[in-house]
């Protein structure tokens, strides 16, 4: 049986689940991360739930409160990093 989900869909549950689940195994209750985390506690309250309307600055004081990293990775990201690694050389 396959379950087909926008992608949307997948992270947003993802998200919701690991932050319940770091806050959880942290010991903190949601107005305790709240407090950790600078925001009012219907924040931990929406993110837990899914809600869609959580502002990103909000939800990156969230996750860094619960020692949770943020990566972005694509093709670009990836090609751009391996140029600025690359020494420079001198031209003759």
């Amino acid at each position: 049986m396959q379950i087909k989900l926008p992608l949307s869909q997948y992270m947003k549950d993802d998200l919701k689940n690991i932050v319940r689940e770091h806050r959880r195994f942290s010991g903190l209750s949601q107005s305790q991360l709240a407090s950790l985390a600078g925001v009012g506690k219907t924040v931990i309250f929406d993110i837990e739930h899914g809600k869609e309307s959580v502002q990103f600055d909000t939800l990156m004081k969230v996750l860094a409160a619960l020692n949770i990293r943020f990566i972005l990775q694509s093709p670009v990201l990836e090609r751009r990093e391996k140029e600025l690694a690359k020494p420079n050389t001198p031209s003759a």
